[in-house]
């Protein structure tokens, strides 16, 4: 399967994930989400109780914004419920787990008695859910309940003390746990499956942007598993709260890596100028102040909200701004990395106005961020693939400059033979007996003068030619500088000068000018640069002897008595 199959595959898993609460929803009818229940709320004083407060719905606030009132210990009342009768099964009550200390849930009967039930968020595991969500089942009871009543502690009321409580019967429920399970499966299958597939991919290429990517899928992971309360099931000592903190943490910690992944993966022209250093700021900014909310909080708990809420803020100008530069500088990743981000800006933006308090805060946000950064992660991946495919085109077609690079540096330009350095890399080291001929145009000055220097440039290819054409399979051909020439091979095969000097004699020459050359043969070891200065020396000294002999003819080393 290749890696666009693959990452295909899991898209098309992943969307049927995101598809299945919608379908569920649809195939259990609309009551499958329950009964969301309006509160109205209360500062709590020492001294008040429950049956109190029951008696007196009047003393509650049910049209303020419950985060103008600060963090502490609140009351919350709920409407007046309908359509639960005696002796029916009891629904259960959903609320997003938010930061608290204790919540404690009064039940109002219609007998006038009151249960009550609860949690701590250093004992949570029972009642929290997949999603986030805390559930408290009602006590069943011989008299239907009428009114509930929260007393919740240790409130930050950043995003509000109790949001969307909601009615829920205790199958519909089981529904959603099921269907959130299969959305975070999905998530935490593609995230591990991209994780392992882009560490082998990094080990291979070893691209800067791989680590950065990998890094972000670690804290997506963590960000879902913590998100989710998954991890309060498998370590149920955990307290709600470090909950809280790691999921902060770790979501700061997947938008830094998000941005340091854009800055590699992108051309290094597009960060040029402040861009680079204004990134650089956003990344240490965000996780500073992630870190810092996630040790100090409940220290001055708004004002951290407000520096993270500040940081995210940035990180969705910066974004703009690298799409910005991307378009301006023309990217050839642009399009893909603006796909992918598209998801993420606009749910970042989502959690910056409710942060501002210019939406109303939801569970909603929480999953739609989990979506669409898992969404982010799964088209960067496809930007990824994108990216090594035009990486590979670059390297391929680099390499194929590189071979002919060092092609036309071997080869002489006239004559299309190796050059002297290409010839000396090859020979040197050669095994055997090594039989050297140097060639060298007679009287070529004089040539040069009857038929001009583009004429005396055709004769030297046209000698090539004919040195090429006589001299046998392996053995090497090339031209030494000038109108000298050189055939190296090995001694057993070697063409005898003769034959050469028979191939020269018969090749046409330009306007049939008659053109001699002289030849002078050594043979030897030719294993290092020793056995070559002494091989070209003694084949140096037969030349010589040939021309000295009237030219026109070849001389051998040994028939001189030099020896190698």
């Amino acid at each position: 399967m290749t890696g666009w199959q693959w990452l295909c595959g899991w898209m098309t898993v992943l969307l049927a994930m995101l598809a299945a609460p919608a379908t569920a929803a649809s195939a259990a009818g609309a009551d499958s989400r329950g009964r969301v229940l309006s509160v109205c709320i209360l500062p709590a004083r020492p001294a008040m109780t429950a049956a109190a407060l029951f008696a007196r719905p009047s003393a509650f606030d049910c049209h303020i914004d419950q985060r103008v009132l600060g963090s502490g210990d609140f009351w919350l009342l709920s409407e007046k419920l309908a359509g639960i009768g005696a002796g029916l099964p009891m629904p259960v009550v959903r609320t997003p787990s938010l930061w608290r200390t204790h919540v404690t849930l009064h039940v109002l009967r219609a007998d006038g008695t009151i249960d009550r039930t609860g949690y701590g968020s250093n004992a949570i595991a029972p009642y929290l859910r997949v999603g986030a969500v805390t559930e408290l089942a009602l006590p069943a009871g011989r008299s239907p309940p009428i009114r509930l009543l929260w007393h919740v502690r240790g409130a930050a009321n950043i995003r509000g003390v109790l949001l969307e409580p909601r009615l829920i019967d205790h199958e519909s429920a089981m529904r959603r746990d099921g269907t959130m399970r299969a959305i975070y499966a999905a998530f935490f299958g593609m995230a591990v499956a991209l994780l392992v597939y882009n560490l082998a991919l990094w080990a291979a290429l070893r691209q800067a942007f791989q680590p950065a990517y990998c890094l972000m899928l670690l804290c997506l992971i963590g960000y879902g598993l913590t998100s989710s309360g998954i991890i309060i099931e498998w370590v149920p000592a955990m307290d709600d709260i470090e909950r809280l903190r790691w999921s902060g943490l770790l979501l700061g910690g997947s938008a830094a890596s998000l941005l340091v992944f854009a800055r590699f993966f992108f051309e290094p022209r597009v960060f040029d100028g402040s861009l680079k250093s204004a990134n650089a700021v956003v990344v240490a900014a965000l996780l500073s102040f992630t870190a810092l909310f996630a040790t100090a909080a409940p220290w001055h708990i708004r004002l951290l909200d407000a520096l993270v809420t500040a940081t995210y803020l940035l990180l969705v100008g910066i974004v703009v701004w690298v799409l910005v530069q991307a378009w301006r500088r023309r990217s050839n990743y642009l399009w893909v990395f603006a796909i992918a981000w598209g998801a993420p800006i606009a749910v970042g933006s989502t959690r910056v106005a409710a942060a501002m308090g210019l939406i109303v805060w939801g569970g909603w946000i929480e999953h739609s961020t989990i979506g669409a950064m898992a969404l982010e992660a799964l088209l960067s991946a496809i930007g990824i693939a994108y990216r090594i495919r035009t990486l590979s085109r670059e390297r391929d077609v680099a390499r194929e400059r590189e071979t002919v690079a060092r092609a036309l540096a071997d080869i002489d330009g006239l004559t299309g033979l190796l050059n002297r350095r290409a010839f000396l890399t090859h020979a040197i080291g050669r095994s055997g007996p090594q039989t050297l001929s140097i060639a060298d145009l007679d009287h070529f000055k004089t040539i040069n003068e009857a038929i001009g220097h583009d004429g005396g440039d055709e004769v030297l290819r046209a000698v090539a030619r004919a040195l090429t054409e006589a001299a046998p399979p392996g053995a090497l051909v090339a031209r030494l500088g000038g109108e000298e020439f050189a055939v190296l091979g090995d001694a057993a095969t070697s063409i005898a000068p003769a034959t050469l000097l028979t191939g020269l004699r018969r090749a046409r020459m330009p306007f049939d000018i008659p053109v001699t050359t002289s030849i002078g043969t050594c043979t030897g070891p030719l294993l290092g640069e020793a056995d070559w200065k002494a091989l070209y020396r003694q084949a140096d000294r037969a030349l010589y002897a040939a021309k000295a002999a009237g030219r026109d003819r070849a001389c051998d080393a040994a028939s001189l008595g030099l020896a190698v």
